[in-house]
């Protein structure tokens, strides 16, 4: 009977955590209008948008940082390319508000393996003012975009984050990227943040610039492969946090295929285990997977036959998905008839991309051929 007490209790552990991140985000995020007032002492901010290639939305993404309801901040385009087909919407944007400090930086500074964050540096080294943001191109920001990542800022806070809430999902995988991000990914995020372990995500990060400077500039960034680990690593080696924002910003989604959808939660996957691999060695009990199969067992072992054991797979996953939907109606994230669907998919894929992530190393990133095992092999070094 001990294996049967051990799988229940780990099974009712689960539970308990799952439902502590649901609770914290809920508290945290209720929707609300987008009308955060900008402060009154408003620090001049700058933007920085690392852009590559035109996306589905990017005219209405990049058009809406001219939009923004805040007195003061610059604009800060950056493109490695001459030959981007994004530059002329760019430069048609930036012609169509002349009210805005709007530049387009050209060109490729070689700092690590990270595309994304070369294509960063000549904007960070632009930059003019004391807060910066870095915004990934498919982030779409509200108009109180400025405000709402300032208002997270505490006296020992060097970044404020927003994770993407995918929005506008079309079709079913779509569906599955929105159960994956909203009610997955985000909270458990708020879970970390909770007990002090709060990271930074790179899709929206505002920078206290002085923190990351100290440290050596935005070039310091290249000891990761992945700048949002390299981040936090910064932060933490100055004893200072990460703060989430109280409303998460949304990324417009559109179509996905399933290998689009896999492929980039799996890439995600590998690079947590190289960066942070202690804490990506719990992820396993993650979705309702393992709880499932820890509750099913159990049913079995304290004398239940296989319907009982059924019973109990689905009372798990049914209560833990129940618990999701109730959080994506508090935060105003999509639902329809394809979210129940979609989380038994995220949760049968979740297991499937743990043990990939385990067992390969490269991936492709932005057309970009990369590897893990350079990190790895810098680590035992």
């Amino acid at each position: 009977m001990i294996p049967a007490y051990i799988c229940a209790g780990w099974c009712a552990f689960i539970l308990t955590l799952n439902f502590t991140s649901i609770w914290l985000m809920a508290r945290k995020c209720r929707a609300r209008e987008r009308n955060l007032p900008v402060p009154s002492e408003a620090p001049p901010v700058s933007i920085i948008r690392p852009l590559r290639g035109v996306e589905s939305f990017s005219e209405e993404t990049l058009g809406a940082t001219f939009d923004l309801d805040y007195p003061r901040y610059e604009i800060i385009f950056c493109v490695q390319s001459p030959g981007d087909p994004i530059i002329p919407l760019v430069e048609r944007l930036i012609a169509a508000h002349p009210e805005r400090e709007a530049r387009l930086l050209v060109g490729d500074d070689y700092v690590s393996a990270n595309p994304k964050l070369n294509n960063c540096v000549k904007g960070w080294e632009a930059a003019r003012y004391d807060y910066v943001i870095l915004a990934d191109s498919n982030a779409l920001p509200p108009r109180d975009y400025v405000q709402t990542m300032l208002a997270a800022f505490e006296p020992d806070t060097a970044m404020t984050v927003s994770m993407p809430i995918g929005s506008r999902p079309d079709g079913f995988w779509a569906a599955v990227e929105c159960a994956i991000l909203n009610t997955f990914q985000a909270r458990w995020q708020y879970g970390a943040e909770a007990i002090g372990a709060g990271f930074a995500q790179g899709k929206n990060m505002m920078w206290r610039r002085e923190v990351l400077d100290r440290a050596g500039g935005i070039r310091a960034l290249g000891a990761e492969i992945a700048e949002d680990a390299a981040s936090t690593k910064v932060i933490r080696a100055q004893n200072m946090t990460v703060r989430l924002v109280d409303m998460p910003f949304e990324q417009p989604l559109g179509k996905r295929t399933a290998h689009e959808v896999y492929s980039r939660h799996v890439r995600w996957a590998r690079l947590r285990r190289v960066t942070f691999p202690a804490h990506y060695a719990p992820e396993f009990m993650n979705g309702s997977f393992a709880a499932v199969v820890l509750g099913a067992y159990a049913a079995l072992e304290f004398g239940g036959d296989a319907a009982a054991a059924g019973l109990m797979a689905a009372a798990v996953m049914a209560v833990l998905h129940l618990g999701e939907i109730w959080l994506a109606r508090v935060c105003g994230f999509p639902l329809d008839w394809r979210t129940p669907i979609a989380l038994v998919m995220r949760d049968l894929m979740l297991p499937v991309m743990f043990v990939d992530a385990l067992l390969f190393d490269d991936f492709v990133w932005h057309g970009n051929a990369m590897t893990v095992r350079e990190v790895e092999e810098t680590s035992a070094g």
